[in-house]
């Protein structure tokens, strides 16, 4: 088969295969001979799903893609051959532009995905935190009441010089305290309460709270699509999302010392399906916060969903991770792609059911 624009085929980096109307293998890329440990002579001419073992029913996939015309990104799979043992990829369907039945089949394991785009789902580390949490606030907050209050009695009979001493401890105790109770919130956060919610609603009041509060030199910029349906979430705990996120764009221009901008973008695309035990699911909604700060430290950008991982000096790193558990609830998705001058944070959530529209 001949390949357009053969020498980017050749040198595309992530594993691609191309497949006829019968999902034969037409033609493969170095990158996937060297993914799957095989020749292009022992894959081309061969089914697919003779050559390439993965853990998920993709069949529905591929004729959705040959019917709508439309890609489908479809994430952690486990994929092999029998000749590599499995490895977590995401996996990228699309048609092949001048024919109505061929399709590319991008693999992108998740190592390379992470270097491309970092995107995270985060049940494994919020429950770990949550115990943190826990553990933290009952065990810390309760003798450092007793530090503060023993400070506060020092002071009394204390010169003025040496109640600064004093006036330290206290300070810093109450800090201490602060930091507890965002780690407490972390762990306490309630189960959604979903609804049918219009997201430029829950945009606007998060836009508005920000831009009398720490947004207040922040430029902010709506491309809204006016044309999305309702996504099925708590309305409280998105504008939480929102907040967290303008605060961290908000944050970073404050490093630089400038007032920076903020751009809210929301569109529709079908093309993002997530894993559900109960089966793969749409989350077509999109939002994308993009700030024009420094972006991402290289050396935290991987785990920047992580509790407790933060690129500001005295930050908790709890606001990114409470995130992306609330996205993860609402069964959702969030990723980020970060360079100086740019950084995204994309949204992606459920369209709420048809049946709960009808509710009085």
């Amino acid at each position: 088969m001949k390949i357009p624009g053969t020498e980017l085929w050749t040198s595309l980096p992530i594993p691609g295969l191309i497949l006829d109307a019968n999902d034969i293998i037409s033609a493969v890329n170095p990158a996937a001979e060297g993914f799957l440990n095989l020749s292009g002579r022992s894959l081309i001419g061969t089914p697919v799903w003779d050559k390439v073992m993965i853990d998920a029913p993709l069949e529905e996939s591929f004729a959705r893609v040959r019917r709508d015309q439309s890609g489908l990104l479809i994430n952690d799979v486990d994929v092999g051959s029998g000749e590599r043992k499995p490895m977590q990829c995401n996996i990228q369907i699309a048609p092949l532009g001048e024919s109505d039945t061929d399709v590319l089949m991008l693999i992108s394991p998740r190592e390379l995905a992470g270097r491309l785009g970092r995107s995270h789902s985060v049940h494994t580390s919020a429950k770990s935190a949550i115990g943190m949490a826990e553990m933290l606030a009952h065990e810390i907050k309760n003798p450092l009441a007793g530090i503060t209050g023993a400070a506060q009695l020092l002071s009394m009979n204390l010169s003025s010089e040496d109640q600064e001493m004093t006036d330290l401890i206290v300070g810093e105790a109450r800090r201490i305290l602060k930091l507890l109770e965002q780690v407490e919130q972390f762990g306490n956060v309630r189960p959604p309460d979903r609804k049918p919610v219009n997201i430029h609603d829950v945009l606007d009041r998060a836009r508005k709270s920000a831009m009398v509060g720490f947004a207040a030199h922040m430029q902010f910029v709506e491309d809204y699509d006016p044309s999305l349906p309702p996504t099925w979430a708590d309305g409280d705990q998105l504008t939480q999302i929102f907040l967290n996120l303008f605060k961290n764009a908000a944050q970073a221009a404050e490093r630089e010392g400038k007032s920076g901008k903020i751009v809210i973008r929301t569109f529709y695309d079908t093309s993002l399906r997530l894993r559900r035990t109960s089966g793969a699911a749409r989350v077509p909604i999109q939002i994308e916060v993009i700030d024009d700060g420094p972006g991402l430290p290289p050396e935290i950008a991987s785990d920047i969903f992580e509790p407790f991982v933060s690129g500001r000096e005295n930050g908790t790193g709890l606001g990114l991770a409470l995130v992306s558990k609330i996205i993860s609830e609402h069964e959702g998705w969030i990723a980020v792609d970060s360079v100086p001058g740019r950084t995204v944070f994309r949204v992606s959530l459920p369209v709420a059911p048809k049946e709960s529209m009808e509710q009085p």
